[in-house]
């Protein structure tokens, strides 16, 4: 794993941070603060792709899905896919964020590859009072990515990809929902070729963190999140499992046996709390004999796919290119 070498942000985020400083927390920033501080830092790539909207059957309903790929003709045997999930808390987010949209084309047009973003059902807003007794909660958003890599795999021939090379992955929360399914996908017998997971929540509470990352934590600014709640799970976890409890299938690093678990990509951000998670399930990973390829994100906190033109963000992309290009 690579070694934390700075105790800085990359000087291109360095120079936004006065837009955040005046606010306690990420939801009271001002719209203007807020486009100032997510501003791309750069145009997006450009590919050649077919981009559709459909569906997949799921058991709660039509699971809404956003397909990306190349208008090259498919090679003989079909292209590589990956079943992408993005993050939002559990509780926000869409298929038109960066960590959706330009990261499924980016890696399709990277990776010649068939990218298949997922809408998945949300959960209430935790901050908001929202809640109710069909509030949205675990299994509903696993179930959800379930289905969309059931429907691809069914689909398989009709989207031009190759059945035995689907990956499953996601950032954030979505690295959560995919690295659930994972495990239960791989508990019965159809384990996916492999996993992509960018900066992902895989344990409740979250570790504690270790003296190098609580020295990182130090210096993120309140509306990044800092320091994890250190008496227990957070509101956004106990937000998305409610009364049935960090599962496994909910937090995957609860479980018992990860030895069916596919081949690991994991990233996390240097200045970002859930790192200790995202370094403990890699550890966990290879304790059960997983193959893991780990990187650490220097100078970005949490969410750096969301940073259009960021070049840790271009990494970030090209990295995961690689692992759908490998044969």
């Amino acid at each position: 794993m690579t070694t934390v070498s700075a105790r800085r942000f990359l000087p291109e985020i360095e120079v936004r941070l006065p837009h955040i400083l005046p606010f306690a927390s990420y939801g009271e920033m001002t719209p203007e603060a807020n486009a100032a501080w997510n501003a791309p830092f750069g145009p997006a790539d450009e590919f050649d792709l077919d981009v559709r909207n459909t569906a997949f059957d799921g058991p709660h309903g039509p699971v809404p899905v956003r397909v990306y790929t190349p208008r090259t003709p498919a090679p003989a045997g079909g292209r590589p896919a990956l079943v992408w999930s993005h993050g939002g808390a559990f509780f926000f987010g869409n298929l038109d964020m960066p960590e959706a949209d330009v990261t499924s084309r980016a890696v399709a047009g990277r990776a010649d590859a068939v990218v298949i973003s997922v809408d998945y059902r949300l959960c209430p807003n935790p901050f908001a009072g929202e809640t109710g007794p069909n509030a949205v909660r675990f299994p509903i958003p696993h179930d959800d990515v379930l289905a969309a890599f059931d429907g691809v795999h069914a689909a398989a021939e009709e989207l031009g990809i190759d059945p035995a090379r689907i990956a499953i992955g996601g950032s954030s929360a979505g690295a959560n929902l995919a690295a659930g399914v994972a495990l239960r996908l791989s508990e019965e017998g159809r384990t996916p070729w492999q996993m992509l997971l960018i900066f992902g929540v895989f344990h409740s509470p979250l570790p504690k963190p270790s003296p190098e990352l609580a020295e990182a934590l130090a210096i993120v600014p309140p509306a990044l999140g800092g320091t994890p709640k250190a008496d227990g799970p957070g509101p956004i976890e106990l937000n998305y499992y409610g009364d049935l409890g960090p599962v496994p299938h909910a937090m995957p690093g609860h479980a018992s046996d990860l030895s069916v678990m596919p081949p690991a990509y994991l990233e996390s951000d240097e200045f970002d709390a859930l790192r200790a998670s995202g370094e403990l399930f890699a550890l966990q990973l290879r304790e059960a004999g997983i193959t893991v390829e780990e990187r650490l994100v220097p100078g970005v906190p949490h969410g750096h796919l969301n940073w259009i033109g960021l070049s840790e963000c271009t990494k970030t992309h090209e990295a995961m290119a690689t692992r759908l290009r490998r044969a």
